[in-house]
């Protein structure tokens, strides 16, 4: 196992998750590749996507089944930029590459949203921290483990 995937894993056994990270057989950068894989719907899938909100990194968390609208979920948050990180930014602030970024395992905490959408869901799968990884969880647990804020972000 990639070693970032060897750090989530630690960090989730710490917070209590039972879901442990598995390898995929194929990359899955993207949240249909990783439905294609597990044989789940696409709003199964935690998209992890790093945003730049007036200089800090914000992550959001959200289905796979639709896109983040920036102008809202900026509005509900009270900043007046909040636009997609480029990838250095992504690592700088979470030590993963775009792809694979885990809801977890960061140097320092991130603000976190966590997206409605995917509380329907039995099952929520979401990143380990390399893009062959994956584990599962459900969408309160994601909010419980990320101190995250549950919001509606499409």
């Amino acid at each position: 196992m990639h070693r970032n995937a060897e750090h989530v894993a630690s960090e989730l056994r710490a917070l209590g998750v039972t879901g442990e990270v598995r390898d995929l057989p194929e990359p899955a950068p993207t949240a249909a590749a990783a439905a294609g894989q597990l044989g789940c719907p696409v709003g199964a899938i935690a998209n992890s996507l790093v945003f730049n909100a007036d200089g800090e990194p914000l992550l959001i968390l959200t289905s796979g089944a639709h896109r983040v609208d920036t102008g809202k979920v900026a509005a509900e948050i009270g900043v007046a930029k909040l636009g997609r990180a480029d990838p250095e930014f992504v690592y700088a602030s979470t030590s993963q590459r775009i792809g694979g970024v885990a809801p977890v395992g960061h140097p320092k905490p991130i603000r976190t949203l966590v997206d409605t959408a995917l509380q329907p869901h039995e099952v929520v799968w979401a990143a380990g921290g390399h893009v062959h990884t994956v584990f599962p969880t459900s969408f309160g647990e994601l909010v419980r483990i990320t101190g995250g804020t549950p919001m509606d972000v499409g």
